[in-house]
């Protein structure tokens, strides 16, 4: 039997790699790409797929508009979510938004061609590598316990600002605020600015922005 794909990222190189993948089984056929929301959910019903995988940042909207439309379309429909930002929050939403996988773009292609066919053939069944430790973190949270004036500059750090801006927002002064951020990077340790945000967003203690490719 074959598995059908719809692949739904706006990125056409990411789109030619997981069909190039996909396409190297020989029971897995793409059906039908988009790059868009609204063009997924048009393509869903359009080409019935077996298997959806699905970007969560699209240019038109949230990935998981997706996935509950397809959901509401079809529940034996396997729908893989595939995203950059693979933090607690985010899998915790596409498990609610009725998915069957959740695969970080990092994964390696073996690991996404494995959750499409978990989603073709359980589709009720929800998988991610990271699942069982989210969980442990959900119940029991071990991650870094950061204070509120620290999840105040972590989100100005997100937001773009500097060390002068997030002074003058919080009414601060520098070294006060240099004193929070070296907290924070030591708390979760991270080097850099980049490496904090990352972490942070892998743990569920930032949101990935909306307007994030």
């Amino acid at each position: 039997m074959t598995i059908t794909v719809l692949l739904v990222d706006d990125h056409e190189l990411i789109r030619e790699g997981l069909r190039r993948a996909l396409e190297r089984e020989p029971d897995v056929e793409v059906v039908a790409e988009a790059a868009s929301v609204s063009e997924g959910v048009a393509m869903g019903r359009k080409s019935e797929p077996t298997v959806a995988i699905v970007d969560l940042r699209l240019p038109d909207g949230n990935g998981l508009d997706v996935v509950r439309a397809l959901r509401a379309q079809s529940s034996d429909m396997g729908i893989v979510v595939l995203t950059m930002y693979a933090g607690d929050n985010q899998l915790f939403d596409a498990l609610e938004a009725g998915a069957s996988a959740f695969v970080p773009k990092s994964a390696p292609a073996e690991e996404i061609v494995a959750a499409a066919r978990h989603a073709a053939s359980s589709p009720h069944s929800f998988t991610s590598a990271d699942l069982a430790d989210a969980l442990k973190r959900r119940t029991s949270p071990q991650g870094p316990q950061l204070s509120p004036r620290e999840r105040e500059v972590l989100q100005l750090l997100a937001d773009g600002l500097g060390v002068s801006q997030i002074s003058r927002q919080l009414f601060i002064s520098d070294s006060t605020t240099k004193t929070h951020i070296s907290k924070l990077y030591d708390k979760l340790g991270a080097g850099n600015r980049a490496q904090a945000l990352m972490t942070a967003l892998r743990l569920g203690l930032l949101e990935a922005p909306d307007d994030t490719p």
